[in-house]
């Protein structure tokens, strides 16, 4: 199956997430499943930038901004000047592999 934002979202329906998934598409899987504190762990210890940029984004969706401009700062960008859920969809695309460097 391509990998595409749709067929993430297919995915939603389990009750976990595919084994093939990265674990920055486990985190935003756990995210859009209401489980925050599960996504949030699964990136909590990892380094990079792109563990902070999914960071930057959990804790935007929390609502906690101080926090998460840190992690933005982390990851080298600026907080993106689009809602959560466009962040999200965003996010997704990337880390499939669907589009990369918009940010």
């Amino acid at each position: 199956m391509k990998d595409t934002l749709q067929s993430f979202n297919e995915t939603l329906h389990s009750d976990t997430p595919p084994e093939s998934f990265s674990v920055y598409l486990k985190a935003l899987w756990y995210e859009r499943k209401g489980q925050w504190s599960k996504a949030h762990s699964l990136v909590d210890s990892l380094d990079g930038k792109d563990a902070a940029r999914i960071h930057g984004y959990l804790h935007r969706k929390e609502g906690d901004a101080m926090n998460a401009g840190y992690w933005y700062q982390q990851a080298g960008i600026k907080q993106p000047d689009v809602n959560t859920e466009k962040e999200w969809e965003m996010l997704v695309t990337d880390f499939l592999g669907i589009t990369r460097g918009h940010t």
